[in-house]
């Protein structure tokens, strides 16, 4: 009889329930459990899955023998609480990004994992669109040359307003760094899993344009403040960032800069990166996840539209539809799943996933970004770790 993977996932927020469905798409691995500490909310979402196990209080899931992983997707607060727990308990763990609120959590997860012998992936997700990973091989491959720039940003609106809010605006709950912990991180591993370059030393300078703001007196799901009355709010003030901009080297020679913003007008959700080597450069933005621009010096400039009989050979296997079929933002979930679960059933399977050291890495760019922004001055970054799947 086949063993049918089972999983529990904290968290029932935005991201919490595109995890949900990731993991159903599998097909091999079963939504066994839900854990949030709002009861009744477990209870409706669980009902809306058809999943039976749900409690409050994360520890009795833990208890429980028949589940083998764990997806955490809560404020970042609990991130470290919930893994730590959750190793101990002997549960292979996923845990959305950050992996926590500080490089001294983060390293403390890292070694629980190594010692427990546990499936362990820092879930940026962003790496598994079929485009990216089409410009990692072309970089592998040496189509780009020698990278001597990248730069782009990771623009958002939703907070653009005063009386936009989410969990994530609050310290206590998010950490001091909001703005760059949320999407800054994701870019900053993008870059340096792209151009297989380390980042060295950061200049930044952040930014917040909101000094209050007007907090619901109801909770809101995450994206979804738009529809309340002035009489729904009460004003605080806020302590975490809007917006953000980072000049850094990287490598021995290549240099580059980036901006994460959540004040953008008309950008939802446009994490965009620009490579430029000596040979070629390339151009993504996830707002178009099936295009890449690729440019020449003395050629035709192209845009390319994904296609898996057209990709290089190493980036096919994550696109699974034909060209003109898109993939986007919920198939890196499951193409993450995929591969994460892979080695939770094998654990001598190779890794192709960023693990909780690649958390770390983040987390320590992120201490770096905050550094520099407090001294008004470059910070230089400590070496990077060789990663598995860097």
């Amino acid at each position: 009889m086949i063993h049918r993977l089972k999983a529990a996932v904290f968290g029932t927020g935005f991201v919490g329930r595109v995890h949900l469905e990731g993991i159903r798409r599998l097909g091999f691995v079963q939504v066994y459990a839900i854990g949030e500490s709002q009861k009744e909310k477990a209870r409706k979402l669980g009902e809306e899955f058809h999943v039976d196990k749900t409690a409050s209080d994360y520890h009795a899931i833990l208890e429980d023998p028949e589940v083998d992983v764990v997806h955490v997707c809560t404020p970042n607060y609990l991130h470290f609480p919930m893994v730590k727990d959750s190793l101990e308990a002997g549960k292979h763990v996923t845990c959305e990004k950050p992996l926590a609120t500080s490089v001294e959590e983060g390293r403390k997860l890292v070694e629980l994992a190594r010692e427990k012998n546990l499936a362990n992936a820092t879930f940026h997700n962003l790496r598994y669109y079929p485009m990216v990973q089409h410009i990692r091989r072309m970089r592998e491959s040496g189509e780009l040359g020698e990278i001597l720039v990248v730069q782009g940003t990771y623009s958002q609106d939703w907070l653009l307003y005063d009386t936009d809010w989410n969990w994530r605006i609050d310290s206590k709950a998010n950490g001091r760094s909001r703005c760059m912990a949320d999407i800054g991180s994701h870019w900053c591993d993008m870059a340096e899993h792209l151009t297989g370059l380390r980042m060295t030393s950061v200049c930044a300078d952040l930014q917040t344009f909101h000094k209050t703001r007007k907090r619901p007196k109801k909770s809101i799901e995450t994206f979804a403040g738009k529809m309340l009355t002035p009489e729904d709010y009460e004003e605080v003030p806020i302590d975490t960032e809007d917006f953000g901009a980072v000049v850094f080297r990287m490598g021995e020679r290549a240099r580059g800069a980036f901006t994460a913003s959540q004040v953008a007008a008309g950008c939802k959700n446009r994490l965009s990166i620009e490579i430029y080597g000596s040979k070629a450069s390339v151009a993504w933005s996830q707002e178009k996840p099936d295009e890449l621009w690729i440019g020449q010096r003395n050629a035709p400039n192209q845009v390319i539209i994904k296609d898996p009989s057209l990709l290089q050979a190493k980036a096919k296997p994550f696109a699974d539809l034909p060209g003109g079929h898109s993939e986007g933002y919920d198939d890196t979930f499951k193409q993450f799943f995929r591969r994460f679960y892979r080695t939770v059933e094998d654990r001598s399977a190779p890794v192709e996933y960023p693990q909780f050291i690649d958390g770390v890495r983040q987390l320590q760019i992120l201490s770096a970004v905050l550094e520099s922004t407090d001294k008004r001055a470059w910070v230089d970054l400590p070496a990077a770790h060789t990663a598995a799947w860097a």
